[in-house]
């Protein structure tokens, strides 16, 4: 699973697999946690994450929802600023 960006303690990836399921989504570890989270909807599907992190997580993923839709598409990867 390639990393697509780090900040804040928070490394998120994304699956490059042709079984890799809907909706288009990004994983992100943050220390022993992890949390999976909709591309889209900007919503956790699953995990754990605290609210601190998946509100930065949701941050960064509403400033690159496009870029990251376009990776999830087309599984050509590119590695994405941090939030600052």
């Amino acid at each position: 699973m390639p990393v697509i960006s780090r900040f804040y303690g928070l490394v998120i990836k994304m699956y490059f697999m042709q079984s890799e399921h809907n909706p288009p989504h990004i994983h992100a570890l943050y220390g022993e946690y992890m949390g999976i989270m909709d591309i889209q909807t900007r919503k956790m599907i699953a995990g754990d994450l605290p609210n601190r992190a998946a509100k930065m997580l949701a941050e960064w993923v509403e400033i690159h929802e496009k870029e990251l839709m376009q990776i999830w598409e087309t599984q050509n990867f590119v590695e994405l600023p941090p939030l600052e």
